[in-house]
């Protein structure tokens, strides 16, 4: 008897046991699940569509995309991480756009300073640029132009210039997100001669890179002035068969303007207007010279506009028409440009001189805002780039672009508006690390997929073949000659200065 008791309690535990879990609570706790990266508290400044800022918030990540943002206690009791990334004390956000830059002309930087777009571009860049564009130089001057930007926490950049499938190599190898447009131009450049050589090539660039993550491989006219009417036809028919981004600089100076006025008989907006060529695939570079129906017609088309003011200002090119801009709800972006017309790649001074600048020329201290200079660099900027279903700002199904800042530098101290210190106080060596697709590229200010030692002896040793290729080019290059034979400064040892 006994025994028959036990057998029957034997099938009868698994039953009970299951009657047991059924009846649990519905509130009760499940095992968190895995994901990939925790980044836990800090303040996240989330940059979502109601502006959400969560103090002591997290972010989850897995598969390279957000799976939840909320405060660190709600997001900890869902999730556990194989990585953690403790945030304390800093900000939490979105990674930085740079709208609009050339990045191997990181190793032209300081070449030709305090000089109009149109003097510095053909007496000095063209010529410097036909002397020492190869594959080499774009790689290096990529490479050194990622790690300045992941330094400073830009974690998407749209570029412009030749050998862009190089630059696309670098980009995904380092792990950085890039909009890549192949430079077209009316004249023979370093990697194609022809019309006819551009766009082959632009034909094996884009398929090549079009369904890859981190990479939108995209066509480069170079401006109205130096790409024909049949040849931005030609650009834009190719847009619409391959569904490929156009980037291009429209209405930078007032010479353009006046020049495509006099050549086509409309400013230069209106002229790619009337061809056809405003389309929700565009990127126009700079925009200086926009008056409200061009305007109203670049907000029909969909055309994304980026804002380069540090460059603008020092090329003397004019101040874009920002508060129109954003009262039009254009997509309006921040870009630095190439840091040989900057000089740097900082997107952290041009939203703190985007919103000071239109303060100034504009007469009124309310117009472009800490937060919408902020929008500009983040979740606006992606916008403009065509990419706001994919980073910009930190909401479960984007991508994984994050950066996390220091907060505690005197400079930054005390902190009353979020958005005030982050455009306002906050700089580049602020960040502390930075995520991409998920992936950490920067940890507690140490590079992970660049070398830094190798990419500042790379580009020393350029400097050097730069300079003497200019040597007998004239005043500029016998002073570039003279700086080279200059003996090395003698070593001394380096003060700790965090934003140096």
């Amino acid at each position: 008897m006994q025994r028959r008791q036990m057998r029957l309690l034997f099938f009868a535990l698994p039953l009970i046991a299951m009657v047991i879990h059924r009846a649990a609570p519905a509130g009760s706790a499940a095992a968190p699940a895995p994901v990939d990266l925790l980044v836990r508290g800090g303040t996240v400044v989330t940059m979502d569509g109601a502006r959400r800022v969560i103090d002591d918030g997290a972010v989850a990540v897995k598969g390279g995309k957000i799976v939840a943002v909320g405060t660190r206690a709600e997001v900890e009791r869902r999730f556990a991480a194989r990585e953690v990334i403790d945030a304390t004390g800093r900000v939490v956000m979105p990674g930085l756009i740079n709208g609009h830059t050339h990045v191997p002309m990181t190793l032209f930087r300081g070449l030709a300073d305090d000089l109009d777009l149109n003097e510095w571009l053909t007496k000095y860049i063209f010529p410097a640029e036909a002397k020492n564009v190869t594959e080499e130089f774009v790689r290096a001057g990529t490479r050194l132009g990622l790690a300045e930007m992941i330094r400073g926490g830009t974690t998407t950049y749209c570029d412009m210039y030749y050998f862009e499938d190089a630059i696309a190599d670098e980009t995904a190898r380092a792990g950085m997100r890039g909009v890549l447009g192949e430079t077209v131009i009316d004249f023979p450049v370093a990697d194609n001669k022809t019309h006819e050589e551009a766009m082959a090539y632009v034909e094996r660039f884009v398929a090549k890179w079009k369904n890859n993550k981190l990479i939108t491989p995209a066509i480069a006219p170079h401006a109205p002035y130096t790409v024909s009417e049949a040849h931005l036809r030609n650009i834009r028919e190719f847009s619409r068969r391959t569904g490929a981004t156009v980037v291009i600089h429209v209405a930078e100076t007032r010479k353009e303007v006046d020049d495509i006025t006099r050549d086509h008989g409309a400013s230069p907006f209106a002229y790619l207007a009337r061809i056809g060529f405003l389309t929700d695939k565009m990127i126009a570079a700079h925009g200086v010279f926009a008056n409200e129906e061009e305007i109203a017609a670049i907000k029909r088309a969909g055309v994304g506009v980026v804002h380069n003011p540090q460059s603008n200002m020092k090329l003397a090119s004019g101040v874009a028409p920002v508060p129109q801009y954003l009262k039009a709800d254009v997509s309006l972006g921040l870009g630095t440009d190439g840091a040989a017309s900057n000089n740097d790649l900082s997107m952290w001074e041009e939203m703190d001189t985007a919103a000071k600048l239109h303060k100034l020329t504009s007469g009124d201290p309310k117009v472009v805002t800490a937060l919408e200079a902020l929008e500009m660099a983040t979740v606006r900027g992606a916008r403009a780039l065509h990419l706001d279903g994919v980073t910009g700002s930190l909401e479960t199904g984007k991508r994984a672009d994050l950066i996390v800042v220091d907060m505690d530098d005197l400079s930054q101290l005390p902190l009353y508006n979020v958005y005030s210190h982050l455009v306002y106080a906050t700089k580049a060596a602020d960040v502390r690390t930075v995520v991409v697709e998920g992936r950490v590229l920067m940890r507690d200010r140490r590079l992970l997929t660049l070398d830094e030692e190798s990419i500042k002896r790379e580009a020393r040793a350029w400097r050097e073949r730069v300079a003497r290729s200019l040597a007998p080019a004239g005043p500029a290059g016998a002073a570039a000659e003279a700086g080279a034979k200059r003996p090395p400064a003698r070593k001394t040892p380096r003060r700790k200065n965090r934003r140096g």
